[in-house]
């Protein structure tokens, strides 16, 4: 047994913790083991190397441990506590003693039923609410930091990488979550897209529209509690990360889109647009949520193929996946 499935296991158990934990949960993403205590969460980086990312040493799990921390104090100030490490003795314990063999970002547990995805379900989220999101996003676009080196992910060549990493990274998938008529359509319009407007993506990043964003705002990463906390910022591939402000927008706006509310979608857009000023954006939108719709179709597919993903879990990714390459296809046919 590996070192780390000992410790998910040991995790499990109410005396690997310093507090008395209660009911302990523990949940999973493609690249994360996140367990749930009664007042904290503790998220353990998977030891697998994607491509994209690389979390296969505990000295690399532990650097982007401390990044991820660092990241995420820029819009959710408290949540986020401290990198703590796991350490074995005669016991896997966090804090404890003897050698550390896995790190944990410590966070405070917030409500669940306060997650914005949850509130969509319940009809529970209006204009008001995504307004003051608009407003946030906005403004920590402003003030996120962008300089010479952080431009050139807007370039076309990484733009090209991008999309070029997508194809290769799901090809396998043909015929099993996407048809090969929308593989080729996208694949198509995409290209035709860039060659097309290459001068207008290198006007975005001379207007300092390249910046160092968030990289994964959607539903399921916003909490609206006392205030409204916007986590799980991509820490593992700057490539991810440093990008135009359209492509963070357009992930929280083909989310929005995905779960059929096409009205709020637009509003956060229509929003977004007023407090930051950028009017141009509208018309790369459509390309950042098929490439938004498209990358969450391909996580969903690494899902399929975790191990550690139950047979039940398998049944519900397949159909995202097949959902979000769909909706890909269909921002396609928009330019």
């Amino acid at each position: 047994m590996s070192v780390q499935r000992k410790v998910v296991e040991a995790l499990m158990k109410p005396e690997a913790y310093e507090e008395q934990p209660g009911k302990i949960e523990m949940t999973q993403t493609h690249i994360s083991f996140v367990f749930l205590t009664s007042k904290f969460v503790y998220k353990v980086k998977k030891a697998v190397d994607l491509g994209f990312l690389d979390f296969t040493t505990l000295e690399k799990r532990q650097f982007f441990c401390k990044k991820e921390l660092e990241l995420n104090k820029r819009l959710c100030r408290g949540m986020y506590l401290e990198v703590v490490p796991i350490n074995r003795s005669n016991m896997i314990k966090i804090k404890g003693e003897g050698e550390t063999v896995e790190y944990a970002v410590k966070m405070k547990r917030m409500p669940q039923e306060k997650m914005m995805n949850k509130l969509l379900e319940e009809n529970k989220v209006d204009n008001e609410l995504v307004d003051r999101i608009a407003k946030i996003i906005a403004g920590f676009h402003s003030k996120a930091e962008t300089n010479k080196r952080i431009s050139e992910f807007g370039s076309l060549v990484i733009i090209e990488t991008n999309w070029k990493e997508n194809f290769e990274q799901t090809w396998r998938f043909v015929g099993r979550t996407i048809s090969l008529k929308d593989f080729k359509l996208v694949r198509e319009r995409v290209d035709d897209f860039i060659k097309r407007t290459a001068s207008f993506f290198q006007k975005r990043a001379e207007e300092g529209r390249i910046r160092d964003c968030h990289g994964d705002i959607h539903s399921g990463n916003i909490f609206v509690a006392d205030r409204i906390y916007i986590f799980d910022a991509i820490e593992f591939n700057e490539r991810f990360r440093y990008s135009d402000v359209a492509s963070d927008i357009a992930f929280l706006a083909m989310d929005l889109d995905f779960k059929g509310r096409t009205d709020l979608s637009n509003f956060l857009v229509k929003r977004y647009v007023k407090y930051s000023g950028d009017r141009e954006l509208t018309k790369i939108l459509p390309f950042y949520k098929c490439y938004r719709a498209y990358v969450r179709g391909k996580v969903a597919n690494f899902k399929l193929e975790d191990p550690d993903v139950s047979g039940e879990e398998k049944k519900v990714m397949m159909k995202e996946a097949k959902t979000y390459f769909k909706l890909a296809s269909t921002y396609a046919k928009t330019f």
